[in-house]
């Protein structure tokens, strides 16, 4: 099963719930990726799961 690719335009307007800050696409993972908040967003099925408490903890 091939994912879809994130609308570029999606990516201008979404930011990260928690920080407000700008979010990062991770095609491999299908995530969008909060460095600042250390999240990472699931994406299911195309669409981005934009809830807190949806999203995983990363470290960098």
């Amino acid at each position: 099963m091939t994912e879809a690719a994130i609308d570029p335009r999606l990516l201008e307007i979404l930011v990260c719930p928690k920080t407000r800050t700008t979010l990062e696409y991770d095609a491999e993972r299908q995530e969008l990726v909060s460095r600042a908040a250390k999240l990472a967003y699931p994406i299911r099925e195309g669409i981005p799961i934009m809830l807190i408490e949806e999203a995983r903890e990363i470290e960098e």
